[in-house]
């Protein structure tokens, strides 16, 4: 309604680098959702940037546009880096896999962005459907991909999947996998153009200690992608911005050669009996259990320890989720991972809650199972 009333534009309008952009609400997996205030400097490096590397948009591309456009990266991965490109952007109104797979075949898709929820559906939509589209190469956001799923996606439809890093208050994009580097799976690759990223002490709040390579620590970003700020939210901005440097919340490793690796969210991590257990790690274990399609590991409270380990389960299609299979996944993962790490808990679901970019909400999880604990 409102644009209906309003008067086009007869010629582009100058903006000052800071000028204001975009408001663009976080995902909100881990608390209430914050307006992140983008400039236009913000969004036209990060368009500008990620549009050469890592996505190597060209006008002969096409691009499956299943990801939200409200979200950041649908919006300025997808959309925007796609026009700047001046390929072709095939949109559908709501992602399901079969849905995605024939459109990637009928309109003859090049490129593939998601967020690992939809690389699961799309290998399982690929069981029913011989089809292929032409994919030359994908890319995964968003969270996590276990490389289990990043394996599977490559040999069944043929196309290599670079993974990186990125949140809205980064306008997204901190780092990826890029065509110049060997792909290192399991890793978010290097910073793009113009940024840096660094592992700093996750304890300290109030100031930024910066750590060696080879030590798990908060990942820190600084460089044209970060943001202004929260949109009138003047205590939680002065919490991430740190001596000019972004505070992420999540939890990460470089190594000798500069590539980020992604440990966990700070405030996903399981403190059980005084160590520190992060669930990526594990998932990325249980992934490969024969019955197990998709799994996330929470926190539960215990009287004993203070956190107890759980695995939260969706089994794979013609597998009985019964007391027997949580038993034997109890067993398997105890002999793959530390003593303290293995989950002690299985839980099953037939679907995860998904927020709206398609990220797995675990604290709707954790507030599921730890009802009377």
């Amino acid at each position: 309604v409102l644009a209906e009333r309003a008067a086009p534009l007869d010629r582009l309008v100058p903006r000052a680098p800071d000028d204001l952009a975009l408001v663009l609400y976080t995902s909100g997996t881990t608390g209430r959702p914050k307006g992140a205030m983008i400039t236009q400097l913000n969004l036209v490096m990060n368009v500008s940037t990620t549009m050469r590397s890592p996505f190597d948009l060209g006008p002969d591309d096409v691009l499956l546009g299943c990801l939200p456009l409200f979200h950041t990266f649908g919006q300025t991965c997808g959309m925007s880096a796609c026009f700047l490109a001046g390929g072709t952007l095939v949109l559908m109104n709501r992602f399901d896999g079969p849905g995605a797979l024939d459109l990637m075949v009928t309109e003859g898709c090049t490129v593939f962005m998601g967020v690992p929820t939809m690389y699961l559906a799309l290998l399982d939509a690929a069981a029913h459907d011989a089809r292929r589209p032409v994919l030359d190469r994908a890319f995964s956001g968003g969270s996590a991909l276990p490389v289990k799923v990043l394996e599977e996606f490559q040999e069944v439809y043929g196309c290599p999947i670079y993974e990186g890093y990125g949140l809205t208050e980064t306008s997204p994009v901190v780092a990826y996998n890029q065509k110049a580097w060997p792909r290192r799976p399991g890793t978010v690759g290097r910073p793009i153009w113009g940024v840096e990223a660094e592992i700093a002490a996750a304890g300290v709040e109030d100031r930024i200690e910066l750590l060696p390579a080879g030590e798990v620590g908060e990942i820190v970003i600084r460089g044209h992608n970060v943001m202004a700020g929260y949109l009138n939210r003047p205590e939680a901005t002065a919490a991430v911005l740190v001596d000019g440097w972004f505070r992420s919340g999540d939890l990460g490793v470089k190594d000798a050669d500069g590539c980020l690796t992604i440990v966990d969210r700070k405030k996903d991590m399981v403190l059980r009996g005084g160590y520190n257990v992060y669930p990526r790690e594990v998932e990325d274990v249980l992934v490969r259990h024969p019955a197990i399609a998709q799994v996330a590991v929470i926190g539960v409270p215990d009287d004993k320890y203070g956190e107890e380990v759980c695995a939260v389960v969706r089994t794979r299609p013609g597998t009985d989720p019964d007391a027997a299979l949580a038993a034997d996944i109890v067993s398997w993962s105890r002999q793959r991972v530390a003593a303290h790490k293995y989950p002690r808990l299985v839980e099953f679901v037939e679907d995860f809650p998904l927020g709206p970019s398609g990220k797995v909400l675990k604290r709707e999880l954790t507030a599921r199972f730890t009802g009377g604990r």
